[in-house]
């Protein structure tokens, strides 16, 4: 795929998709349930639209009742797991502390190459959010929410910042304070745990307790020149799922889970599953991006085939190209074109081995090189290792160098075996899902691709250079820019010329590692 191409990435409603022609025949798929076509310009706009009923009738009701109703609802979290929001609700509400409050966190640090949803919701309508996440902490008992994103996240963090005084000048937020987290590129900063991490002021390393055991604060740390048990790379004593403790739990979840909770609670459980399938219920917000005429974000009905979604949003093929297949992300198997027809759905992207993850569907066609797409993934999953495992840093390290040889028509002597090899064991003893993802992408590339991969291995195949695979940084006037700095970043997540050659972990004590963050 040219640099060009690969740039056309995507465009939120409300900034150019689809154009005024085209939106006649998209209106027939695309739904409007938390991604507004319109932006909101204002909080009197949201109330104006209905905006506000959701809080109002949540604080009339109990805590349990909230949640119920939410778990009625079949609502699974959108940030790629797909985990039931009334048990992880419920969970939080079961584990409070007895001394303090929790805490709700809306994860806005979206970072999944191919994925701009969660802007786009934001930018579009952050109220939505908002009122989602204050119902959230009426149901779990927290006094106060926290909004965290990407410090790079300008437009976002503007529309939130205006949001957000607007709310507290109408009072909505009366006894919750509600903050804005800014917090650094990292990919791993999205991981629920590793944001939890970096709100607290460490490195955005993911850690073992879940967030119903170990909240945003109140976690005993160790002096970094203190010998500790801990399995922490931060040095911080956590709890594990079997342990007691008095800490406050914390409710994180994605931006677009939340935007879904007001339209529940005001038309109830039914009318949320009057959509969907029965596994996935309700609506999900979709981006496509690469080799397709044209990219965007847009809601669809759950269980709207994959092939609907893309030339819905894409438009199908540039002139004279067919497509190939779409990674959702770099969480997933390839889907190939025979696939196409797949539900969008949880149950049915699993069946067919794959996943949803957070519907950010890239596009390749008959011109993209599948042995440089393993390779820019392999590089991007390696850097953004943080080396807490070893594994998964030093075996994905292996695998980038071992398929950058490869893209360029230049391996070694049984580079494929090392790939293979290293895809066994990348993932031993890892603590999230970093590692995982190598094996899930570069293994179904090289079971449906593994022709071209060959083709580079006997030299029959054109040179080429790993593909950028990058989240996207920003959009403008309908074109996506991924984040260019992606290409420089160093695996010890330094701009230097020079890798260190130490791992994120390594380097806790280290200014360098302080100003990259």
């Amino acid at each position: 795929m040219d640099r060009d191409r690969a740039r056309r990435i995507a465009q939120p409603a409300g900034a150019g998709f689809p154009s005024a022609s085209e939106w006649k025949t998209a209106r027939m798929a695309v739904v409007e349930r938390v991604l507004a076509r319109n932006p909101l310009g204002s909080l009197d706009s949201y109330v104006d639209a209905g905006g506000g009923s959701a809080l109002a009738a949540a604080r009339k009701m109990s805590s349990d009742a909230v949640i119920d109703l939410v778990d009625a609802s079949g609502l699974r979290g959108r940030g790629g797991a797909g985990f039931p929001t009334g048990r992880k609700w419920r969970t939080v509400a079961a584990n409070r502390s007895s001394l303090d409050a929790s805490t709700v966190v809306v994860n806005a640090a979206e970072g999944e190459p191919g994925s701009f949803k969660d802007r786009a919701i934001l930018r579009a309508d952050p109220y939505r959010v908002l009122e989602g996440a204050l119902i959230a902490a009426h149901a779990g008992g927290a006094d106060r929410v926290i909004v965290a994103l990407k410090r790079t996240f300008v437009p976002a963090l503007e529309r939130l910042r205006a949001a957000i005084a607007e709310i507290r000048a109408d009072g909505w937020t009366d006894g919750i304070e509600v903050d804005l987290f800014e917090g650094p590129s990292e990919y791993l900063y999205g991981e629920e745990t590793a944001l939890l991490e970096a709100i607290d002021g460490r490195y955005p390393f993911p850690r073992i307790a879940p967030p119903f055991r170990r909240g945003v604060e109140e976690i005993v740390e160790t002096p970094a020149d203190v010998e500790s048990d801990s399995a922490s790379a931060a040095h911080v004593e956590m709890a594990g799922p079997g342990s007691e403790t008095i800490a406050p739990p914390t409710l994180a979840s994605n931006v677009e889970t939340f935007a879904n909770v007001p339209g529940i609670i005001v038309n109830g459980a039914d009318w949320f599953r009057g959509v969907g399938t029965d596994e996935s219920p309700g609506t999900i917000v979709c981006t496509v991006s690469g080799c397709t005429q044209r990219s965007g974000v847009a809601e669809f009905t759950m269980g709207t085939p994959l092939r609907e979604v893309i030339e819905t949003v894409g438009g199908g093929p540039g002139d004279g190209h067919q497509l190939k297949a779409v990674m959702s992300g770099v969480a997933n198997a390839l889907v190939t074109v025979e696939q196409f027809d797949t539900p969008v759905s949880y149950e049915a992207m699993a069946a067919i081995g794959s996943g949803l993850g957070a519907a950010g569907f890239i596009v390749f066609d008959d011109t993209s090189d599948l042995a440089a797409v393993a390779a820019g993934v392999a590089r991007f999953l390696a850097v953004e290792s943080c080396g807490q495992c070893t594994p998964c840093k030093q075996d994905g390290l292996a695998l980038a160098t071992t398929l950058q040889r490869i893209a360029r028509s230049e391996p070694d002597e049984g580079d494929l075996d090392v790939v293979v090899a290293r895809l066994t064991t990348v993932a031993d003893g890892a603590r999230c899902n970093l590692a995982s993802q190598q094996q899930a992408v570069i293994q179904s590339i090289l079971s449906e691709f593994g022709d071209e991969v060959e083709a580079h291995v006997s030299g029959k195949a054109e040179a080429n250079e790993p593909e950028l695979i990058a989240a996207i940084a920003d959009l403008v006037e309908g074109q996506a820019y991924l984040d260019e700095r992606q290409r420089d970043k160093q695996p010890d997540w330094t701009f230097d010329a020079v890798d260190s050659g130490e791992s994120p972990a390594d380097r806790l004590d280290d200014h360098r590692a302080q100003e990259s963050l």
